[in-house]
């Protein structure tokens, strides 16, 4: 068998754990109301907190985060770091766009954050840092994401990891896709903010 032979499993590994809505799940098992007829409609723990509920975005935060940082190590324990790489994109994806919701999934930083820990935790720290020091001077969950994300590959980069780096390059696009309404509303100036109900 190559090398390579796993690879498709790994992804199918990734893009499982990584479709599981946890910000869906939690809010319907607390009873709250549909989460996507909330704020922004989105299923990520930002939106979850405009439910009120700290607890509840809390752990949708750590589910989004986990699910990524699981797929990364089941899959690379199984077929190595490329295995690990392709589960993570495979995650991030599943977490974007789940077959459960008929893909349309959430914006992807938790997983984005998880799927680093995973893969190099050195650089999820840093996201880490970037992003509280942003959303703290701030109060843009988005912006606070955004600014995190483009710095990422440039610090994998910087430290030599390559393929990592091409990886969250591919990554941070994706998740500027998803955040597309989010920078017109930045440069509107009409973006919520941080802990705001809409």
């Amino acid at each position: 068998m190559s090398a390579d032979a796993l690879l498709p499993v790994a992804f199918l590994i990734g893009y499982l754990f990584g479709s599981i809505p946890f910000g869906m799940v939690l809010t319907r098992l607390a009873g709250t109301q549909d989460l996507r007829s909330i704020g922004s409609g989105n299923i990520g723990a930002t939106n979850v907190l405009r439910t009120g509920r700290k607890g509840l975005a809390a752990a949708t935060l750590l589910g989004d985060m986990l699910k990524g940082t699981i797929a990364v190590v089941i899959a690379g324990s199984i077929d190595g770091p490329n295995a690990a790489m392709v589960a993570a994109l495979g995650a991030f994806l599943g977490h974007l766009f789940p077959v459960w919701l008929k893909f349309r999934g959430g914006k992807g930083v938790a997983t984005y954050i998880g799927v680093l820990l995973g893969l190099f935790w050195p650089a999820a720290l840093i996201f880490a840092v970037i992003w509280l020091g942003t959303a703290y001077t701030t109060r843009y969950s988005s912006l606070s994401a955004l600014i995190a994300a483009f710095v990422t590959p440039l610090f994998l980069w910087w430290f030599g990891h390559n393929a990592l780096a091409s990886l969250f390059a591919v990554l941070t696009i994706l998740l500027f896709y998803m955040h597309r309404e989010n920078i017109k509303r930045l440069q509107a100036g009409t973006e919520g903010k941080i802990g705001e109900k809409k």
